[in-house]
């Protein structure tokens, strides 16, 4: 009886040491480049000390109609950031991968400086080519879905 309570033991703890992995597999699925919807930006997810992020590494329309400079965050309700090129910038912070999703992180929205509580998850899970992009304020139903397409 003792030795199969101890292989027992043994199935459990691989078991679910496979399970973490598998979960940090399927958590990093996440990481590389994303367009948003009508392509107008290019985004790069990543991972930084566990957390998921993401950047705008590239703009359709990169230049500022009336400056004729590249865009900036002008919107950005704090003056000392307004100046800051919008190729860069980080729209999405502190994500964590938890029950199959991407939650407890912010999407900032450059066109209206404002940032938002948000979560992402593939759209179907069989289809890791596109993201369901899902910024609210106070709960998830007051709020704006986009579908973002994997480059």
């Amino acid at each position: 009886m003792n030795g199969i309570v101890k292989l027992s033991f043994i199935f459990v703890i691989l078991f679910i040491q496979a399970q973490t992995v598998l979960s940090q597999v399927s958590a990093d699925k996440i990481l590389g480049f994303w367009y948003t919807e009508n392509k107008k930006a290019k985004i790069e997810i990543y991972k930084k000390e566990g957390k998921y992020y993401g950047k705008v590494v590239e703009l359709k329309d990169p230049i500022d109609p009336d400056t004729k400079k590249p865009k900036v965050d002008k919107h950005n309700p704090d003056p000392a950031k307004r100046n800051n090129p919008i190729i860069g910038l980080n729209l999405i912070k502190n994500f964590e991968f938890k029950d199959g999703y991407w939650q407890n992180g912010t999407i900032y929205d450059p066109e209206n400086g404002k940032e938002y509580s948000c979560y992402m998850e593939f759209d179907d899970p069989k289809n890791d080519k596109k993201l369901k992009v899902r910024g609210y304020i106070g709960f998830s139903l007051i709020g704006r879905t986009t579908y973002w397409t994997r480059d």
